[in-house]
């Protein structure tokens, strides 16, 4: 079981909200009496959990030097599946598969807001690399509010090899590329997807993108090159929403 602390009113909103049996236990600001953290501090009661009562020093400590707001608390964080949890999990995917794919996303609140708008989109899981990327962390938990806990991650060490294993089941494996000549509006998503979308900055890997079977881009209109990792994944998301719920 994997341990990590978060802290701040919010985050701690969200731990309550979202997975309260993940909660382990809980330390207070002794000097503060305002309302919010009188009612957190009763809801972590609720649960069996006796929030311990410390100086703002103690709370500076374990929170890293952070702001913490005067609440602290220790929660069990979501597993991280593995390629061999994908592979037992796909045959049983009710409906059509669709799967996120992150080659290399190394920016936590991306990672987190990515979760949320798969979350809301009903993927089936999110696939990220193992190295050079990041993992499911505090901040991605308090940025994904709550779709940490209900889209399953898999990390795998060679996202070519797991693509490729993608391909052989019968999945379509799609990915985003500034300056791919398909437009994402002429693209049929009614098919079992990977949708594949690259680092911050630096897109998708050269042998990413040989993994894929066809490559999108998105319409820019504008001045700017291009949109922020997460705002993309967003759009694309919700334009296979929207034509598999032929909206």
């Amino acid at each position: 079981m994997k341990l990590s602390r978060i802290f701040g009113i919010h985050s701690v909103q969200a731990a309550l909200d979202y997975s309260p049996q993940k909660i382990q236990q809980a330390w207070v600001d002794l000097q503060r009496h305002d309302a919010r953290l009188k009612q957190l501090s009763s809801d972590i009661q609720a649960l069996g959990i006796e929030p311990e009562q410390v100086d703002r020093k103690k709370l500076d400590r374990l929170a890293d030097g952070k702001n913490h707001q005067g609440i602290v608390v220790t929660v069990e964080m979501p597993a991280e599946l593995t390629e061999v949890d994908l592979k037992d999990a796909l045959p049983y995917i009710a409906g059509m598969p669709l799967l996120l794919v992150l080659d290399h996303v190394q920016d936590p609140h991306n990672l987190g807001a990515c979760l949320r708008s798969a979350d809301a989109a009903g993927v089936h899981g999110i696939i990220i690399t193992k190295d050079n990327a990041v993992g499911i962390t505090p901040t991605v938990c308090k940025v994904a509010s709550g779709a940490a806990e209900t889209v399953p991650i898999y990390q795998v060490t060679n996202l070519a090899r797991t693509l490729r294993w993608l391909k052989e089941q019968g999945m379509w494996v799609i990915g985003a590329a500034d300056g791919a000549s398909q437009s994402l509006y002429g693209m049929d998503f009614n098919i079992p997807l990977a949708l594949v979308i690259g680092a911050e900055e630096k897109g998708l890997r050269r042998l990413t993108q040989e993994q894929c079977d066809v490559l999108v881009s998105l319409p820019m209109l504008g001045q700017v090159e291009s949109l922020n990792l997460s705002v993309a994944t967003g759009v694309l998301l919700y334009e296979v929403v929207r034509q598999r719920l032929k909206v």
